[in-house]
């Protein structure tokens, strides 16, 4: 395969995993969203009295105790928060980026029209001139009282 096609192929399979990763953002906050609707109350005492109830029955004297039950659910607990604070971090990464090649894509459009005015011939008409307000509140009591006893 020649030079040109491996690098054409490498750009289209970047394109492919920068949709299937957008894609795949989008299916995961979906389904984190459904996942956070779905636990109501009810559902969560169910769970917790199932849970409880074969912990209960599975318990294998001295082998597994009430003690490791939580160990394992305090894990697996970390586990999940700590997946969660990663795609969290990825996705900041990600905005970023997009926010780094929107900020790069506008100084690219910026020196163009610049470009393009100095090749017409053309200065950019200046900015207008703001002049300060004047202060129309009237002088304050102690600015008052100082001009009074001036006078």
């Amino acid at each position: 395969m020649k030079f040109g096609a491996l690098q054409r192929r490498v750009k289209r399979c970047e394109q492919v995993v920068t949709v299937r990763l957008g894609e795949t953002q989008d299916h995961w906050s979906t389904l984190s969203q459904v996942w956070r609707q779905g636990w109501s109350p009810l559902r969560i005492v169910v769970v917790g009295l199932a849970g409880g109830f074969i912990a209960g029955k599975l318990e294998v004297p001295g082998k597994v105790n009430g003690a490791r039950w939580l160990q394992m659910v305090g894990s697996v607990s970390n586990l999940f928060a700590s997946a969660q604070a990663a795609f969290a971090t990825a996705m900041a990464a990600q905005a970023a980026a997009s926010a780094d090649d929107a900020a790069e894509e506008a100084d690219d459009a910026s020196e163009q029209a610049q470009a393009a005015t100095s090749a017409a011939g053309t200065r950019p008409a200046p900015a207008p001139r703001q002049e300060p307000e004047p202060d129309l509140r009237g002088p304050r009591p102690a600015e008052a009282a100082t001009e009074l006893s001036e006078r």
